[in-house]
């Protein structure tokens, strides 16, 4: 069968019509890529969670930590453009007892840290029987994950709700923690600034991670947790790493205007 010219020059426009389509499509895929890997994800999961957006620093009858300087009353967001920016120490002469005993009494106000944590997160907690420390049964909306939880004493049960330093010890060791003295990193694990009653698989997940690694599945909880991060760095003089704060700073963006997380 022949072909006319007009015939074949129709055929070759409509071809080259039906490539630039087919490009312009596959640029568009990639451009939404690039926008959710770099910032979508942060802006799209900003606050559509109905999980809890904050968790409580100091109940009435708890004392400050002493920490090494005064967290600012200003935008997270500001206090994070001050931190710090520097590569990670090496991690390989970290251990846990450079933080101290776990769940001391630090504020001294007559029970331990975990203990502390826990009556203070738990909407319903109860004292086991004969003390006015130990807790032995409670719930509350999770913050990491957003559930209703219960939790109840006991040597497998109580792993489900943990106590997670928001600061991951293992991340602090690394970015800043070596040079304080035993005290205050003492006082960084036991802090309730850097303490958060949390879901124990989830707080299993995050391990050492910081924000670059690891985000609270609440996504309603994430800008609270990020600036508690942030306020933390700067309440014991620690730095944050180059990822670490881009990743921050993506959080904040879908909260602007959240404050620093403060003891007092």
């Amino acid at each position: 069968m022949s072909v006319t010219w007009a015939q074949y020059r129709r055929a070759r426009r409509r071809s080259r019509q039906a490539w630039i389509v087919l490009a312009a499509a596959a640029l568009a895929v990639l451009l939404a890529l690039v926008w959710f890997f770099a910032d979508g994800q942060f802006r799209l999961g900003g606050r559509f969670s109905d999980g809890p957006t904050e968790a409580p620093v100091l109940a009435a009858w708890m004392t400050p930590v002493a920490a090494v300087r005064a967290v600012p009353a200003a935008r997270a967001a500001d206090l994070l453009e001050s931190l710090p920016v520097r590569a990670r120490d090496p991690a390989a002469n970290y251990d846990r007892a450079a933080f101290g005993q776990a769940w001391l009494d630090v504020d001294r106000n007559g029970c331990d840290t975990r203990n502390d944590i826990l009556r203070r997160d738990l909407a319903d907690a109860r004292f086991t029987d004969g003390s006015r420390c130990r807790i032995g049964s409670g719930s509350f909306r999770e913050p990491y994950t957003g559930r209703q939880t219960a939790f109840r004493r006991g040597a497998e049960s109580s792993k489900a709700i943990q106590i997670d330093h928001v600061v991951a010890l293992g991340d602090a060791w690394q970015t800043g923690a070596q040079q304080l003295t035993a005290l205050q990193r003492t006082h960084l694990a036991n802090d309730p600034l850097n303490l958060v009653a949390a879901d124990g698989p989830a707080n299993q997940d995050k391990s050492s991670s910081d924000a670059a690694g690891w985000l609270p599945p609440n996504k309603a909880f994430r800008c609270h947790y990020v600036a508690r991060q942030v306020s933390v760095k700067a309440a014991y003089a620690l730095w944050v790493t180059a990822s670490e704060k881009e990743a921050i700073r993506r959080v904040l963006g879908s909260c602007p205007d959240q404050p620093t997380i403060r003891s007092g």
